[in-house]
């Protein structure tokens, strides 16, 4: 099928072929093929444009402008295809008697094809948001000398559960982003299997055996939660005491990720977690849960639970709290865990791995 010549695309390749004038530009399906049958290809991973063109010699040349397409093989997201697109660009000269990838780059709004060919590592400018980070207050309750959890610490963990709520209820039909969700949960880089993969062999607590069946229990679950796409909701995808900011009573998040769509447990384990981990991490864990975390714990959980009355929520959590529950075990993330409480931590995710709901009196029994 032939297309209009994209905006600028004649400048950018004159940078390459000095002078070159594009004759057309062809659209290239997946397969080409006319006489294919069973064998006929039915989708790709991109979307290329072959571009005829002559040199200012009138040579005749053909180049291939390639976009990436949307699909449910990890490519639904933006930065998915953008992964994609720079991977090839670094990896085509790698590889002996491939094509030359000769340029890299965006489609701006416009149309125009903007070059990326002379850029490194990407970038991103944010807004600063004043306050103080929500784990600072769980410090100060974990301090030895610390008082019981003060009315404004019920509310910040009050707080955090109604943001949630009002989060979580912009619900989304896309059963293919819930099973991406699930999906990234086990295999991503930054989740289950990449955390696993980063724990040396010899951490004390964490021996590869015992990774290996948290592991396998995980992968179960991923079938245990096959079907429930209804649950796909707007998430924040990073939702812990480091990325929310405090400044007195207002709230501001920090690093929404994966996409902002997913499995709202995953939001409340990985708040609730730190719960738990900050009061291990204390000098006195079972006092610490007994004055502070512990009735932080029940407010943000029963507030959630109470205003959204999602008790399937209990029934979907336990690979979330053991993906977040393997972060804050792992050595890389936090080196100067102690033993007893990487060991306490992964105990948790054993025991909720094993239910067949999750049930929050399996945290007040570890400091029972």
């Amino acid at each position: 099928m032939t297309k209009t010549i994209p905006p600028g695309l004649e400048e950018l390749i004159s940078g390459h072929v000095p002078g070159a004038r594009v004759l057309d530009v062809t659209e290239l399906g997946p397969d080409d093929a006319s006489d294919a049958t069973a064998t006929a290809k039915g989708t790709g991973h991109g979307v290329p444009l072959r571009v005829r063109l002559e040199d200012a010699d009138g040579k005749p040349r053909t180049l291939v402008l390639h976009f990436a397409a949307a699909n449910p093989f990890g490519h639904d997201r933006r930065s998915d295809r953008a992964a994609e697109i720079l991977l090839a660009y670094d990896t085509f000269a790698r590889i002996p008697f491939h094509v030359r990838a000769l340029d890299v780059g965006a489609l701006a709004r416009d149309g125009r094809l903007l070059s990326l060919r002379g850029c490194g590592e990407l970038w991103l400018l944010t807004e600063w948001a004043p306050g103080h980070v929500y784990a600072d207050d769980l410090r100060r309750l974990a301090a030895a000398d610390a008082a019981p959890a003060a009315r404004d610490d019920l509310q910040r963990a009050e707080t955090l559960a109604r943001y949630l709520v009002e989060l979580h209820g912009a619900h989304e039909q896309e059963p293919p982003a819930y099973r991406r969700a699930i999906r990234d949960l086990l295999g991503d880089g930054e989740g289950i299997f990449g955390i696993v993969d980063a724990y040396p062999d010899d951490v004390p607590a964490a021996p590869p055996a015992r990774l290996r069946r948290i592991e396998e229990l995980c992968l179960a679950w991923r079938w245990r939660l096959r079907g429930r796409q209804a649950r796909l909701a707007r998430t924040h995808g990073d939702f812990h005491p480091f990325n929310a900011v405090f400044d007195g009573p207002d709230l501001t998040l920090l690093d929404a990720s994966r996409g902002g769509h997913g499995e709202p447990a995953d939001d409340v384990v990985a708040m609730a977690v730190n719960f738990v981990f900050f009061a291990l991490c204390a000098a006195d864990p079972r006092a610490a849960w007994a004055r502070a975390f512990g009735p932080l714990w029940r407010r943000f959980l029963t507030t959630y639970l109470d205003a959204t009355g999602d008790q399937e929520l209990l029934e979907v959590a336990a690979p979330f709290l053991a993906w977040r529950g393997l972060v804050l075990a792992s050595p890389l993330w936090y080196p100067d865990l102690a033993t007893p409480a990487r060991d306490t931590l992964l105990s948790l995710v054993e025991r909720a791995l094993d239910a067949p709901r999750f049930d929050p009196a399996f945290a007040e029994e570890l400091f029972g």
